[in-house]
């Protein structure tokens, strides 16, 4: 009969040739196996430096290229916009590049009559109907501007073209009152659908409208039909330039340079969140405001060129 002695021998005989094997087998690869690793290492070592100094070297020519921007501008656009009466409105995928949008609008010498920031809120499709009927409240019936809304059932569509019929001049009707328009905004702006920087002096003449990239969520889909419906009421009313990120993946700006209707009337800029697309956004606002046509501008996809070609 097998007894436990003879298990415990068995089993320790077995774990003595296995590390007997371990030992021979590592003795017998361990040069030719750590000088192929040490090979590797090394390979990999020198990659890793090469392309952390491409990094370097292209972040340090994008600074560059920045700096220069912001040099030319300072000789390009002072004055191009002198006595334009100009409303930065900004999405909420845009928010981080505006400020750099405003401040080239500022030196070009445009008259910026508000900021006007659209929050989460106004895009996310769950308050279409509170649009809608805030749309029809906000509106004092002594501005007559319930006349000319949109009536299709979509909340965006429809309260952005009241904020565009009072924050934008309307040829062929009367203007807005100021005491109108600050009754508007103070509705969307108590409901927390947008905020206002500072007090909106009066009527634009032309809008930039700063976006970003395209939503990701579940309501991806309605919130990029939404931002769009934006841009088109805007678009019904004055001159507008998107100033945006990239130009791919559903985005505002992609949206536009893809529509033929739109493209012919909205200009876009696809890095407007770099110097170089800010100086752009303002020489594209120009061209809206001087020649009455649009371009579409940037480094991205259907980009016609760099910068619009002004006349001298």
């Amino acid at each position: 009969m097998i007894n436990f002695r003879y298990h415990v021998v068995s089993l320790t005989a077995v774990f003595l040739a296995l590390a007997i094997g371990l030992v021979v087998g590592t003795a017998a690869l361990n040069g030719p196996v750590a000088d192929s690793l040490k090979e590797q290492v090394t390979a990999l070592r020198k990659d890793n430096q090469q392309m952390r100094q491409t990094v370097n070297n292209m972040e340090k020519e994008l600074e560059s290229e920045e700096g220069f921007a912001a040099e030319m501008s300072q000789v390009v656009l002072p004055g191009k916009l002198t006595g334009r009466r100009v409303l930065v409105v900004s999405l909420p995928t845009g928010r981080e590049h505006t400020e750099g949008v405003l401040k080239m609008l500022q030196l070009a010498g445009a008259n910026i009559t508000g900021r006007v920031d659209l929050q989460d809120k106004f895009i996310n499709p769950d308050n279409n109907n509170n649009l809608l009927e805030l749309a029809v409240t906000a509106a004092r019936p002594t501005s007559a501007q319930t006349s000319g809304l949109p009536g299709n059932g979509h909340g965006v569509e429809t309260s952005s073209a009241l904020l565009a019929s009072v924050l934008l001049d309307r040829p062929g009707t009367a203007p807005v009152s100021d005491a109108d328009r600050k009754a508007v905004l103070a509705a969307y702006t108590n409901d927390g659908y947008l905020t206002t920087e500072d007090p909106v002096s009066g009527p634009a003449e032309a809008v930039v409208l700063v976006s970003g990239q395209p939503y990701v969520d579940k309501d991806s889909a309605k919130k990029d039909e939404s931002v769009v419906k934006v841009a088109e009421q805007f678009d019904r009313t004055g001159a507008i330039v998107v100033g945006g990120n990239g130009s791919s993946g559903g985005n505002l700006v992609a949206i536009v340079r893809g529509d033929p209707v739109l493209s012919q009337s909205i200009s876009s800029v696809d890095n407007a969140n770099t110097i170089q697309g800010q100086l752009v956004t303002t020489l594209a606002l120009v061209q809206q405001l001087t020649e009455k046509r649009a371009g579409q501008y940037g480094v991205g996809d259907n980009a016609a060129s760099l910068l619009p070609k002004l006349p001298q």
